[in-house]
């Protein structure tokens, strides 16, 4: 260990542990909530005692508050890594609504903001402070933290931190260190997509020994999933945008020029759109999303730039233009949809062609480890797309969530395709998988069945095996599809970690044994472009005019407040003011979101409406 981290450790102290309540207070008076969701409070109360831990946890189901209510509960500092400026500046500002002292230090911040910063931080005005990585781990950081009594450390999108993660940051592998900085204090890693491989890359990247470990489910139940085949793209994404009638949505695109393109058309359809892409100026980008963020834009086009960076809960319909790289991207990408956990739609439009270009732009790569993982993750993702089987189930799967039963807010579950007894063709996938000793991809296993001829298989000998040929009838696509479909209900697997391999996985063994009956799907032509949404909301029978009334107020003193509407209230939350009809501080404070905080500052300024509305 260099000096610098021993006079950094030196200064840490064991963090004050407080009463267990403690945490359900903080909760419920200054987060406003009234109770815990699903892991958060085991998660608390593990980072409570003391122990490091990694939470895998769905986009809308808390995270955040897993490490700011310990902040709040620990006496001395939280620092919390993150990964994206406009994230930690949202997020401050909604820290700062509940009367919380936060900040944040990253490169958009002049030499002097930054020691002003610092200076908070050293004598002791803030509780949270936000970091990006590349401030950590640093002579600098080592000399301004030693003068700070740290308590905590979280990490944002640890995922980042991994090479099978998605979204691999260069930046984010020295985090490895910090444990070594800080041995007596709690790490949290968070993130919300990380399959098994990436989660034991980070527990090793990290050195966590026997950390607390929180998988919850990966399922967003409030937002449907639709795959609609291209033919006239344009005029359908723009027909999918005129149906959501002023719903605030996100469409990303694969490139700049098509991001500038649609975003044209869009503006000529009379939509408020804004685009969104690596080539603008900084300030320019700001602008847009500041726009978005507080509702004076309906839709943002944008690459993948825009990632992670939104935090806005109110966003009802995230599109994909092109086919994403991969499905973890896919899954945080339309993550950005529903944060309030209100119904909303993910739809990706898909063409087999923009498969191939990706295969393509990979293979021009060098052949690499990277190269390979990549291959990997956009293959599982044109498994997804050409998916026969609910689509949550592929993605739950892929995840390593195993369920079974169909979610019926799909486009596969609403409009199902035909099906067939596909026992024998599974049979002879799964016979082949097995005489092949499981060491093959998805292409040879495929070239066997049908009985081609070629250098490879005669160089092993698979010409003489006996299930050479025995699916000869019929195409290489045909074959794809009963494979993927395989690997979707969990009976064939791919090993990641050794060339893409098939393996038998599940109950393959008593459908060889024809123990059991196996539907399969016959391959779909086209599917049908989602109606805007009619399922009901989470909040049923509130008032809609009502509704619309305090929304408007919202908009009212955010602009005034300067911030976005959400960091006033969710929409969420608006609903059951809409629904219960709150008219004193303690009607306001059983509604979700209503703080002690937040009540004085915004919830005051609600009851007049809706003691007018009610007496009306």
């Amino acid at each position: 260990m260099s000096s610098n981290q021993e006079t950094a450790q030196s200064a840490v102290q064991n963090p004050k542990i407080f009463a267990k309540d403690t945490a359900l207070q903080v909760l419920q008076q200054v987060f406003g909530y009234q109770s815990f969701r699903q892991g958060q409070q085991e998660v608390i109360e593990a980072t409570l005692a003391g122990q490091d831990s990694l939470i895998i946890m769905a986009t809308g189901n808390g995270k955040s508050l897993c490490y700011q209510i310990p902040a709040l509960c620990f006496s001395g500092l939280t620092l919390v890594i993150s990964p994206l400026i406009s994230l930690m500046k949202d997020q401050v500002d909604q820290l700062l609504a509940n009367g919380i002292e936060a900040d944040y230090l990253n490169s958009s911040q002049t030499f002097e903001q930054q020691q002003q910063v610092q200076n908070k931080a050293i004598s002791g005005q803030l509780k949270l402070l936000y970091l990006s990585p590349e401030k950590v781990m640093t002579q600098s950081f080592f000399h301004f933290i030693s003068q700070c009594q740290v308590s905590f450390v979280a990490i944002d999108e640890a995922h980042c931190i991994s090479q099978w993660g998605h979204d691999f940051r260069p930046e984010y592998s020295q985090l490895g260190g910090l444990k070594g900085c800080f041995p007596h204090i709690p790490i949290m890693a968070l993130t919300a997509t990380a399959d098994k491989t990436t989660r034991q890359d980070i527990l090793q990247l990290l050195k966590f020994q026997q950390p607390h470990l929180y998988i919850g489910s990966f399922d967003r139940p409030n937002i449907r999933y639709t795959l609609v085949n291209k033919y006239k793209p344009m005029e359908q994404i723009c027909r999918f945008v005129q149906q959501q009638k002023g719903k605030s949505g996100i469409i990303y695109c694969n490139s700049r020029k098509k991001v500038e393109k649609l975003t044209e058309i869009l503006r000529q359809r009379g939509i408020a759109v804004a685009g969104y892409h690596a080539g603008m100026e900084n300030q320019v980008r700001e602008q847009v999303q500041r726009a978005f963020q507080r509702d004076n834009v309906q839709v943002i086009v944008a690459t993948i730039a825009f990632g992670m960076g939104i935090n806005k809960s109110n966003v009802r319909f995230v599109a994909h233009f092109d086919l994403p790289r991969s499905i973890e991207s896919y899954y945080q990408e339309t993550g950005r949809a529903g944060r309030d956990n209100l119904p909303a739609e993910a739809v990706l439009f898909y063409d087999p062609a923009d498969y191939a270009w990706l295969q393509k732009v990979l293979l021009e790569k060098p052949e690499t480890e990277q190269r390979q993982i990549e291959q990997h993750k956009l293959q599982a993702m044109g498994d997804f797309a050409e998916s026969q089987t609910c689509r949550r189930l592929v993605l739950l799967n892929y995840f390593g969530e195993n369920r079974q039963t169909p979610c019926q807010n799909c486009d596969i579950c609403l409009d199902p395709p035909k099906k067939y007894d596909g026992l024998i063709d599974a049979q002879k996938v799964l016979s082949t998988i097995y005489r092949l000793e499981q060491r093959f991809g998805i292409h040879h296993v495929i070239a066997v069945l049908r009985g081609l001829q070629n250098q490879k298989l005669k160089g092993f000998g698979h010409d003489q095996l006996s299930v050479f040929g025995i699916g000869k009838e019929y195409s290489q696509e045909y074959w794809v599809s009963v494979i993927r479909q395989l690997i979707h209900l969990g009976l064939v697997q791919q090993n990641i970690a050794h060339y893409s391999v098939l393996q038998l996985a599940g109950n393959a063994r008593a459908v060889l044994r024809g123990d059991v009956a196996l539907e399969l799907a016959v391959p779909r032509i086209s599917a049908k472009i989602t109606p805007a949404l009619t399922n009901k909301p989470t909040i049923n029978n509130y008032n809609k005019d009502l509704f619309a009334r305090l929304r408007f107020l919202r908009k009212q003193i955010a602009d005034r407040e300067n911030i976005p509407p959400f960091v006033v209230f969710s929409d969420a939350t608006l609903q059951e003011m809409a629904k219960f009809y709150p008219t004193n501080d303690a009607e306001m404070l059983q509604i979700n979101g209503v703080g002690l905080r937040k009540l004085e500052r915004f919830a005051r300024q609600f009851i007049p409406i809706i003691q007018e509305y009610k007496s009306a």
